[in-house]
């Protein structure tokens, strides 16, 4: 599975911005789509997280009650809703699959180009 991230850009602080990442086939229910985000000069770094079969979601702290991750099952492609952004959000997103219930890293297998999210103040 190839997974296409999409809907990054530039964007004002508070604002707002959707991404996508889409899977070429199908999603296997097993699995956990997951966002990451790698900032200049910093390790790459969890955001979020949504389990395929039941639509359980986890955040980090840093963006809880701010991005919302959501999948579209027909259309194999995973959400990343991001409101009320801020300077320090601004970075290379990514996103990524597991078969395992897990934010590490390390855990994912798959992972598709990244898309950047810049955040102006």
């Amino acid at each position: 599975v190839q997974l296409q991230a999409s809907g990054g850009g530039l964007v004002q602080a508070g604002g707002s911005l959707r991404l996508s990442c889409a899977a070429s086939g199908r999603i296997l229910s097993s699995s956990i789509m997951g966002w990451f985000r790698q900032a200049p000069g910093k390790e790459r770094e969890f955001v979020a997280f949504i389990r395929w079969s039941t639509g359980a979601t986890r955040y980090d702290d840093s963006v809880k009650g701010r991005f919302t991750i959501s999948k579209d099952s027909a259309k194999n492609t995973v959400h990343l809703q991001m409101n009320s952004l801020k300077p320090e959000d601004t970075a290379v997103y990514y996103c990524a699959r597991t078969s395992q219930y897990s934010t590490a890293i390390g855990d994912y297998r798959f992972w598709g180009q990244g898309t950047l999210v810049t955040v102006s103040s």
